[in-house]
């Protein structure tokens, strides 16, 4: 267990248990990506314990999770605000461990490589995220409530309508004839909910 003594691979460790972490709790999958993660995050802990840590270069790492939150919630200024954040990790990753030799104890290429492709992944994933959950569905259904379309088919019990240049299945309490102009006035999961358009 010599080997996790060294800062670089104590700090490869901790990187990749944190990450791992992050994404089996947003996507919980079958449980590798747990253990994995887990087991990371105990062999990190087994080296930080031996090594200690500088803790004010653990307060720039928790420091650089304010920008990144602005880079996430600000896609227009996303490139100041994640380069802060990269700033502000790789300080806190080369100072993490108190130096034996030096004034650093992890490698600054690799403190710098890890920063930059564990922070552009991650703001990545969660800019997709809330695009995802903030967009308006493609097939809002309620929004073709009073939407006037075409009877395809006789429609009473079951039939079909082109509603909004999409054909859709319907239904209706009385019997609509087909080529009929129909109006939707509810829905019944994907099951449109018509009535004969009244002609004027």
């Amino acid at each position: 267990m010599d080997f996790l003594l060294d800062p670089n691979v104590a700090y490869v460790f901790l990187v990749a248990g944190v990450v791992l972490a992050f994404f089996s709790a947003s996507t919980p999958g079958t449980g590798v990506g747990e253990v994995t993660a887990l087991f990371c995050l105990v062999l990190a802990g087994y080296a930080t314990y031996n090594l200690s840590i500088n803790w004010w270069a653990l307060a720039f790492l928790v420091l650089g999770v304010i920008p990144f939150i602005l880079a996430v919630r600000n896609p227009k200024q996303w490139v100041i605000y994640l380069g802060i954040c990269i700033f502000l990790l790789v300080i806190g990753s080369v100072f993490l461990f108190p130096a034996t030799e030096g004034l650093i104890s992890v490698n600054p290429i690799l403190a710098f490589f890890v920063s930059v492709i564990m922070s552009v992944i991650l703001w990545y994933v969660l800019r997709k995220f809330i695009e995802i959950t903030s967009g308006r569905p493609t097939h809002d259904l309620d929004g073709l409530i009073g939407v006037i379309g075409t009877a395809t088919s006789p429609v009473h019990h079951e039939g079909s309508v082109h509603v909004n240049g999409e054909m859709w299945s319907a239904r209706s309490d009385v019997k609509i004839p087909s080529g009929s102009q129909v109006r939707v006035v509810s829905r019944e999961g994907f099951v449109l909910i018509v009535e004969k358009e009244k002609s004027s």
